[in-house]
């Protein structure tokens, strides 16, 4: 068996709210990929940091070919051939994507002078490698999530890294952007790179990953070969305790029609796009990344322009310029990006809940903050949640990927909506924060909330809609419900092979 390329040795972590991470011990071989599994807030992400130099630990000790080293920053990982594709997108807006890869180690002419033109080369080597159809000098607003995902996993390659540290690398992804990902991890693993691999997809892990571990309440609980365990196991090693089924039963929605868009068009977006909400239903929105699922919750919400079409809500036309007319309408929305449009990291747990219903706590003539009524209601979602934070007063870069998620969740449904648009709500959470989230939304729909789901993972949407749009190309290619809402008949309709075959 080959020396360890890797070797955590008593790590603890505590930032102050009680340790995060406990005494772990861990060794990683080269060349093998490993999956690291737990709930949030089990230590996982905080870990990686650790070795990523992102974090300090409290103690313990990292080894790196057997030498203990101090990983004081990224760009000692860097030196150290330590690569992390972050859970959540850390890239500039503004520039284009070749300047990201490169970013803060880039490519210069013996002058001094930046090449440009081979930091694009580069660029367009690694792309074509991810098989991705994207031009390096594309600005990094104008990309999709799944478009910034492979960014972000290109910088990783770029620096020629012997570990590679992916923290939920396949969330925006399509099944078939996932399939290049695993061609891709087990061509590295080939050429002798280490993989440590962190996804609350547990099929996953199974398929992909040579050995896994286990964290829960940020203890090592399981080190083992991923062939000597089951996925049911993995998940009951992660929460502690034996799983029942993930989906709660599907309610009876109303027949009245709570929202409608009759032909709503957005130039080179979307077309002719009608369909109805009726109250207390799930609808479901599935397609291919690129289909205009996230671009239709944007024109909703005014954040994109229609030239054509209207939409309605309780039988009257609505005039949404902006979010807030949306608001003001009773629509409320969960972005897809968690951080760069649901949360602000820098905000506490509270602050972050009332962003946008904040309004409501006013309640004096001179507008003054209600601080107890609010920290009532905050509190009241933390507890309903399971929000795993010590304080409500915690900024919210201090808590796990899925304890965010679940904040931003809490910030959507405080302004008491009577529609709720909820874009990849799981994304980046595990099992048992996701079964959380779906008894939620089941809930909301059973208390007459009118819900729209968009979600690139099937099974969330066969087990959780009532009906599903299937979008292709900017339209809606077809509506399934009852027996027909298969992963078969949706992508049929999302990938044109049903259309073809009727034509």
């Amino acid at each position: 068996m080959p020396d360890a390329i890797l070797r955590v040795e008593k790590i603890s972590k505590d930032f102050g709210s009680g340790p995060v991470l406990k005494d772990v011990d861990l060794e990683v071989r080269p060349g093998e990929i490993l999956g690291i599994i737990g709930e949030n807030g089990a230590g996982k992400s905080t870990l990686m940091k650790i070795l990523a130099g992102i974090h300090q630990p409290t103690s313990g000790k990292v080894h790196v070919d057997g030498k203990a080293v101090r990983i004081a920053d990224p760009i000692a990982a860097r030196a150290l051939k330590i690569s992390l594709v972050p859970q959540e997108f850390n890239l500039i807006r503004d520039l284009p994507v070749y300047n990201n890869v490169f970013l803060g180690a880039e490519l210069r002419k013996r002058s001094g002078v930046l090449d440009k033109e081979a930091m694009k080369a580069r660029t367009r080597e690694l792309l074509a490698q991810l098989s991705v159809d994207l031009d390096p000098e594309a600005r990094i607003e104008g990309l999709s999530a799944a478009e910034k995902q492979m960014v972000e996993i290109c910088k990783a390659l770029a620096f020629d890294s012997r570990v590679l540290i992916m923290d939920e690398p396949t969330t925006m992804l399509t099944k078939y952007e996932i399939e290049i990902l695993f061609r891709l991890v087990t061509k590295l693993r080939s050429e002798g790179m280490t993989i440590l691999y962190i996804s609350h997809k547990l099929k996953e892990v199974k398929h992909l990953c040579d050995r896994v571990v286990v964290l829960r309440d940020g203890e090592l609980v399981h080190d083992g070969p991923t062939s000597d365990i089951g996925i049911v196991e993995m998940a009951q090693k992660m929460v502690g305790r034996e799983l029942g089924s993930i989906f709660p039963a599907k309610g009876k929605p109303g027949d009245e029609t709570v929202f409608e868009a009759r032909g709503v068009t957005v130039p080179g977006v979307l077309e002719d796009i009608s369909f109805q909400l009726r109250k207390g239903e799930i609808l479901g929105l599935a397609g291919l990344v690129g289909a205009g699922r996230t671009e239709l919750a944007e024109t909703v919400l005014g954040l994109r322009h229609k030239s054509a079409g209207t939409f309605l809500k309780d039988g009257r036309e609505l005039d949404l310029r902006e979010p807030a007319d949306a608001v003001a309408a009773g629509i409320s929305y969960l972005s897809e990006d968690r951080q760069g449009a649901g949360i602000i990291t820098t905000f506490t747990v509270t602050r972050n809940v009332t962003l946008v219903s904040l309004g409501e706590y006013c309640r004096s003539f001179f507008r003054l903050i209600d601080k107890k009524t609010e920290k009532t209601k905050v509190q009241g979602y933390v507890d309903s949640f399971h929000i795993k934070t010590d304080t409500l007063e915690r900024r919210l870069e201090n808590l796990s990927g899925g304890n965010q998620q679940k904040v931003s969740l809490a910030k959507a449904i405080d302004t008491s909506p009577s529609v709720l648009i909820v874009d990849e709500p799981t994304r980046g959470v595990d099992v048992s924060a996701k079964h959380e989230i779906y008894v939620f939304i089941n809930e909301l729909a059973r208390k007459g909330i009118s819900c729209l789901l968009i979600s690139s993972e099937l099974e969330e949407i066969i087990g959780m809609c009532d009906r599903v749009l299937v979008m292709r190309d900017g339209r809606i290619a077809g509506t399934l419900e009852g027996d027909r809402i298969t992963e078969e008949q949706i992508m049929y309709h999302a990938t044109g092979v049903q259309e073809e075959a009727a034509s």
